[in-house]
């Protein structure tokens, strides 16, 4: 079947009792089992049942079996946030003394993970340009657990060769985990560009319009994870990866960031509507920034589809119609884009990405606030940028309000 069709038929685990075509939200706690036998059983993972509403839920899991349907991917694993996703994936495969090898054009919650919390446990974070594919091959080790980077960088606007990459790590036995967040699977195929572990934030294009916070952990059963020192001890579990087995039997069970019914329920409705939802935003992404590209006060425009853009090859072969719902503009000065953001009407100052209406905002002095200028230089931040995530409003209106903006400069 097609790729919504796909999403919106995902066969329910067991029929509902009522014969509803919506999965219903399970809000409660505790599950019930008629014998104390079938309850170890349970507990020990031998018959395939909800326990405890922080370890799995039955909403919850139908959320995942839609992005499973959606991704094709070997196992779905649903999390309070994106950040959850990241932070999950990583206490399962580092350990102290181990490194990760890493774009360092990163978000910046991602960038502080990597330095601050995970620093102080001992991991450290080697950073590379992924566009110089000796540079990352030379920077891997015994002790590397993992490469990370986003599949376009926010706010930079930028994209490595991943099958490229992939083939690098592959040699050397290290997986590849990308933050796919910018490009849904409607218009990405992952496992066809190498990438062992996709980490979502479901915040943005999945929500159905920032109605909830939510991530996954998306896993292609591609890497042989005997091959990470963590997991090389490990019994081989059923049906799983030794990956998806850690966070599901330890890691979210000991951190607890689960995903409630509730944001389940919306999510689900919001994965049936993505590909309507993301095609219509990415068009007027595109629009506008082919637009705006050639205004005279605009110094630069980031889109990867434009010819402009260094990055239009890869993101032609790598993405399937336009490249997302994102684009940055840069003036002359910060000066310049406050008084430019303050003279919008329509364009809302918010952070967040892929509202149904449009987003701007300027990174460097919010979410980069608390960088230090050598940590923003590293992370390829300056204050000249203005990041754009475009709603399901209008063109014409979007692009009359932009302009109107412009024009005060």
């Amino acid at each position: 079947m097609s790729f919504s069709t796909n999403i919106i038929n995902t066969n329910f685990q067991k029929p509902d009792a009522h014969g509803s075509i919506t999965f219903p939200i399970y809000r409660n706690t505790a599950f019930e089992f008629a014998t104390s036998e079938e309850i170890e059983a349970a507990f020990r993972g031998e018959i395939p049942a909800h326990t405890y509403a922080r370890i799995s839920n039955p909403t919850v899991e139908h959320f995942e079996q839609k992005i499973q349907a959606a991704s094709g991917a070997e196992s779905v694993i649903a999390l309070a946030t994106g950040m959850a996703a990241i932070s999950h994936t990583f206490m399962t495969i580092a350990y102290a003394g181990c490194n990760i090898v890493s774009s360092p054009r990163l978000f910046g919650n991602t960038f502080s993970f990597f330095k601050s919390t995970l620093g102080a446990f001992g991991v450290e974070v080697r950073f590379v340009d992924t566009n110089n594919l000796e540079e990352i091959a030379a920077a891997i080790d015994e002790n590397t657990c993992g490469f990370f980077a986003e599949l376009i960088t926010n706010p930079h606007m930028e994209i490595a060769d991943f099958p490229k990459i992939s083939k690098i790590l592959k040699a050397k036995n290290i997986p590849m985990i990308v933050d796919t967040t910018l490009i849904p699977w409607c218009a990405f195929n992952a496992k066809k560009a190498g990438i062992d572990i996709e980490v979502v934030s479901t915040t943005k294009y999945i929500s159905g319009g920032a109605t909830s916070l939510g991530g996954v952990i998306v896993d292609y059963g591609t890497f042989d994870w005997t091959k990470n020192q963590r997991l090389a001890a490990m019994p081989e579990p059923k049906g799983v990866s030794r990956f998806t087995h850690k966070i599901r039997s330890e890691v979210m069970r000991n951190l607890g960031a689960t995903m409630c019914p509730d944001t389940a329920y919306m999510q689900s409705l919001g994965m049936e509507m993505l590909q309507v939802r993301y095609e219509r935003m990415s068009r007027t992404a595109y629009e506008l920034a082919e637009y705006f590209s050639k205004h005279p006060k605009v110094v630069n425009i980031g889109y990867t589809q434009l010819e402009s853009s260094p990055y239009k090859k890869l993101s032609d072969e790598l993405f399937t119609g336009n490249p997302g719902a994102m684009f940055t503009l840069s003036l002359v000065s910060k000066k310049e884009c406050y008084t430019f953001m303050d003279t919008l009407k329509v364009v809302r100052r918010a952070t967040n990405l892929f509202d149904n209406k449009t987003l701007a905002i300027h990174p460097e002095s919010t979410i980069y606030c608390s960088f230090t200028p050598e940590m923003k230089k590293t992370a390829g931040i300056d204050d000249t940028l203005i990041r754009f995530s475009v709603g399901l409003e209008n063109f014409e209106d979007l692009k009359n309000d932009i302009a109107q903006a412009l024009e005060t400069l």
